[in-house]
């Protein structure tokens, strides 16, 4: 014997909800087809959306407490779903949006009005700024697409608010140029803050990203005109307080704020050797005698008296009397050092020990 033959010779069937069992009639389910029961229960469906264990009884409405399916068989008997006390409004609502049953002032009976309210409020938010969207703000975003904007920042103003601008001395909005609609009607919505989260997860649920709503200042029209020192004109806006919305459809936010730097080898030289090989531009004294200068980062390879060195030099004079380095390096025997490192060479070591300053290491987190 099939499901369907078992459901039609018997009356009744046994429904298995939060581990407790309620004897039904499915004919009154199929008074009502447009309820998930009454799909369940209807013949179209019964084979893909019922299944009996081998108890002979159907396991239905899976995450719903045995006391909020209880309320809700009233709806088939009465019309009506009476709160019990124990249920909080939002978990009716819940079961209620899962069981595809009506959640309204007619079929809901409860003694928290408050919270009824609330969840009517919810739902009749996110219908009214369904219709804002597709009327008034959806055309707004469009301009924004055909301008080559990813982002969209509207201000919403009521219908007998007044902008006016001076053009020689317009307020400053910053980098953004607001978008403006001018509605009484939205003014209002958007007023309640319970509004406003209903608009977000509106906007969410079609896909944007970044958005914000507030409340921020708008300039509409210009109150005095102030004079600064030295003949410099300001001119004073007045401002009101209105709803504000923002969003984005940019899909590579974080590609398009990278910023690529072109790649410059660098010109400076950490190897002493090399400097020494390759940036000597001039060699002054060879074997004796008087040195000579050397420009930017050169070299003095002398025997006598050490010249002078501009820049990040490096005196090697063997001699007795050692030049002066200007801006970095170290002299010889005697020579002066300034603004620099002292370099020792140690006997043996190719590469100098550089004694670091001591308001360097100070600086050095």
């Amino acid at each position: 014997m099939t499901s369907n033959n078992a459901l039609r010779l018997t009356d009744r069937v046994t429904l298995v909800v939060d581990e407790c069992r309620f004897i039904v009639e499915p004919e009154m389910f199929r008074l009502h087809p447009d309820t998930m029961l009454g799909r369940m229960f209807s013949t179209p469906f019964e084979n893909n959306l019922t299944r009996m264990n081998e108890r002979g009884e159907y396991r239905v409405a899976d995450g719903i407490s045995s006391t909020i399916f209880r309320a809700v068989l009233d709806y088939y008997k009465t019309g009506t779903i009476r709160c019990p006390p124990s249920v909080s409004i939002q978990e009716l609502k819940e079961a209620c949006d899962y069981l595809l049953l009506p959640f309204n002032a007619a079929s809901i009976k409860c003694q928290n009005l408050r919270g009824l309210l609330h969840e009517l409020s919810n739902d009749g938010a996110r219908q009214q700024f369904n219709i804002f969207l597709e009327e008034m703000i959806l055309p707004e975003m469009v301009v924004s697409a055909q301008r080559g904007d990813r982002e969209c920042h509207i201000v919403i103003l009521t219908d007998e608010d007044v902008v006016d601008w001076d053009g020689d001395y317009p307020p400053h909005l910053g980098d953004e140029c607001p978008q403006v609609i001018h509605s009484t009607h939205m003014y209002r919505f958007f007023k309640y803050i319970e509004n406003r989260d209903v608009a977000k997860q509106v906007l969410r649920d079609r896909g944007l990203k970044k958005i914000r709503l507030g409340i921020e200042g708008y300039p509409t029209y210009k109150e005095k005109i102030k004079r600064r020192p030295g003949g410099r004109q300001e001119v004073i806006y007045n401002y009101v307080q209105r709803p504000f919305l923002h969003m984005s459809w940019e899909k590579e936010e974080a590609k398009s704020r990278h910023v690529d730097f072109q790649c410059v080898k660098s010109k400076s030289v950490t190897n002493l050797l090399e400097a020494m090989s390759n940036n000597i531009h001039g060699e002054v004294g060879a074997s004796g005698g008087g040195g000579g200068a050397a420009n930017n980062s050169g070299v003095i390879v002398a025997g006598g008296g050490g010249g002078p060195i501009l820049g990040n030099g490096v005196d090697e004079s063997g001699g007795s009397n050692g030049g002066n380095v200007v801006g970095g390096g170290a002299g010889g025997g005697g020579g002066n050092v300034i603004g620099g490192h002292e370099l020792l060479m140690m006997a043996n070591e190719p590469y100098p020990n550089i004694i670091p300053n001591v308001n360097e290491l100070n600086d050095v987190e």
